[in-house]
């Protein structure tokens, strides 16, 4: 009967399937964050990022429930583009040491069509990179997102 009960709970038994909504990407991506109460903004940078939230590394540590507007800088490939959203605290991890910066995952609370098309297109541009790499894209780019870089000695058939 006990075992039955454990089965049921989601977070018990040998296999705990993520249960993400969207694909994660991990980058490090600047962003600037500021507390819906507090105008002084602050910098931080990502750990990961979907369409439904992202891994912060802040200095500061933000309880969760709260909200934090974020503008979060990507690179279209031509320009620079900033994306804003309102976002909620749904966990953090305290840091391991006194000079390490705080774990904070947030979710997309309010954002604009427009940004969250540009997020979604910046975001399926790196599906693209990784299924399609192009021999023209920076291996750093290329290692920066797991993906191997092609031999620039190997000959391909034409």
């Amino acid at each position: 009967m006990e075992k039955e009960n454990l089965e049921k709970d989601s977070r018990f038994g040998t296999v705990n399937f993520e249960r993400r909504n969207h694909p994660r990407f991990s980058l490090n991506l600047p962003v600037e964050y500021w507390q819906t109460v507090d105008s002084n903004s602050h910098l931080g940078r990502t750990g990961d990022i979907s369409e439904g939230g992202i891994l912060l590394y802040l200095r500061k540590e933000i309880a969760i429930g709260k909200n934090l507007n974020l503008r979060l800088f990507i690179d279209s490939g031509l320009d620079f583009i900033s994306v804003e959203a309102l976002a909620e605290v749904v966990w953090k991890s305290l840091p391991g040491g006194e000079n390490e910066e705080h774990r904070i995952g947030v979710k997309f609370m309010d954002i604009s069509q427009t940004d969250m098309a540009n997020l979604k297109n910046f975001l399926n541009s790196l599906i693209d990179l990784k299924n399609n790499p192009r021999l023209d894209v920076p291996p750093r780019l290329l290692s920066a997102l797991g993906i191997k870089a092609p031999d620039p000695l190997l000959k391909f058939p034409k």
